[in-house]
């Protein structure tokens, strides 16, 4: 599976090195285990985590269940707030959200595992196929939402539990969005993201249409005359472009789609992998790109980033464990061109870069980093081409607080929207809140009203 001409070669390392490699970051904690880390907790009247989560998960009461000896109602205090928190306790930067408020950093400088004891409780509940919600009594009311991401998914489910239809449509041939296509292997195993899928849709009343996408299979003009209300959790399908010299030369991959297909792949040994990698890129993605990159067996891997360590939109506990792995990442640097050899990527040149006055600026030198595979993960744009008459804001969906759009009877979230900061636990959040709003409008027996002018 080797590319003529190419370090890029697949079946690197032995089936052994690639499970062990791909085994689970942060194995669930045992009972004794989550007893003891329960017991950290100070039970916060006034809680600082509680209010650092962008659900509002009562965490002092779902870790105080736990240390009484009752995860599964510990798991419906989050599911209350984030029915999607088994996710979330795999994928959230726990450590710059709750756990970076616990107090317990001021007296021990180490926080209560929040995430891995909320890991805890949701998958035991799962486990036991404890359902804790049913179906009210339907309502006869129909609601359209697009994209089986974490917001579609929380708000098809919180819709679904106050009685009303719900059809779902993606343009993907599974749901999840995000969680089964974006993030990294080893952050979620064991195929969770499609358990997690099927533990939603448990409650009844919503359907789902795979490979349905908005602008080829159907408009937004169709969902509103047709449905009582309308969400749309698109997310965000487009890569920035580089515009660099030779972006388009073999070798030359979006980190998204690289991800993506590690997590689709039933043998790791079947991806192809340079030699000599870099990544371009700061955030989340470049650093689960890099960090899979060498784990697949690539000997090298760089990442470079236009700006300091500082303004890397990846959490720290991410670089420091890309680093961990043997991942180089090189600040203040920007891709000039990309350079070929014999038709292929053989390396990059890139220039220095420095803040003056505030503004990003180049410095006029210049270094090269050989190189057989770049990832491109220079952040993703919103295909607005079928939003008709949306009002946009920085190039992303203008909703109110409520998640209304400009249009009457829509609401959208997740990373489509603006303002948002594109975190799995956001996204729940949005679509969490949208469906309450859609049905304060239904109940009302009102037309909807536009929101945003």
């Amino acid at each position: 599976m080797e590319r003529l001409g190419t370090g890029i070669r697949a079946g690197r390392l032995s089936p052994a090195e690639y499970d062990s490699n791909f085994s689970d970051l942060h194995p669930r904690l045992d009972k004794h285990e989550a007893l003891v880390a329960a017991d950290r907790c100070y039970f916060c009247y006034d809680a600082p985590c509680m209010t650092a989560c962008p659900t509002s998960i009562d965490i002092p009461l779902f870790i105080r269940q736990i240390a009484t000896g009752n995860p599964i109602g510990s798991a419906k205090t989050i599911f209350d707030q984030n029915i999607l928190g088994g996710m979330c306790a795999r994928v959230c930067p726990t450590e710059d959200l709750c756990e970076q408020a616990c107090v317990r950093n001021t007296a021990e400088e180490r926080p209560v595992e929040i995430g891995r004891l909320q890991r805890y409780a949701t998958d035991t509940a799962m486990e036991a196929d404890k359902q804790f919600y049913s179906r009210a009594a339907s309502t006869g009311r129909k609601i359209a939402v697009v994209g089986a991401g974490p917001a579609g998914l929380a708000a098809a489910h919180r819709l679904a539990v106050k009685g009303h239809d719900v059809v779902i449509y993606d343009a993907k041939p599974k749901s999840g969005g995000l969680n089964e296509y974006g993030i990294a292997t080893y952050k979620a195993v064991d195929d969770f993201a499609q358990k997690e899928v099927d533990y939603v849709l448990a409650i009844g009343g919503i359907e789902v249409r795979h490979n349905q996408q908005l602008g080829r299979n159907f408009s937004l003009a169709d969902l509103q005359s047709q449905y009582d209300a309308v969400f749309l959790g698109i997310g965000l399908s487009g890569v920035n472009a580089l515009r660099v010299e030779g972006e388009n030369l073999p070798g030359v991959d979006d980190a998204v789609d690289f991800i993506a297909g590690l997590r689709q792949a039933a043998d790791k040994g079947d991806i192809a992998i340079g030699r000599r990698v870099v990544v371009l890129g700061g955030g989340m993605t470049a650093i689960d790109a890099a960090v899979q990159a060498k784990l697949l067996g690539a000997e090298e891997v760089t990442i470079c980033y236009r700006r300091g360590k500082e303004h890397m939109n990846a959490s720290e506990f991410e670089q420091d464990l890309a680093t961990s792995r043997g991942v180089i990442i090189r600040h203040w640097l920007a891709p000039k061109s990309i350079l070929a050899h014999d038709g292929r990527v053989a390396a990059i040149e890139v220039e220095y870069t420095k803040l003056v006055d505030g503004r990003l600026s180049t410095t006029g030198e210049t270094g090269v980093i050989a190189a057989d595979q770049i990832f491109k993960a220079i952040g993703q744009t919103l295909d607005t081409s079928n939003l008709g008459a949306l009002r946009l804001e920085s190039g992303r969906i203008a909703v109110d607080t409520d998640g209304k759009t400009s249009l009457d009877g829509v609401w959208a979230g997740g990373d489509c929207v603006f303002g948002g900061d594109d975190l799995t636990v956001s996204a729940v959040a949005q679509g969490r809140d949208a469906a309450e709003s859609i049905n304060r409008m239904l109940a009302a027996g009102a037309q909807p009203a536009v929101a945003v002018a």
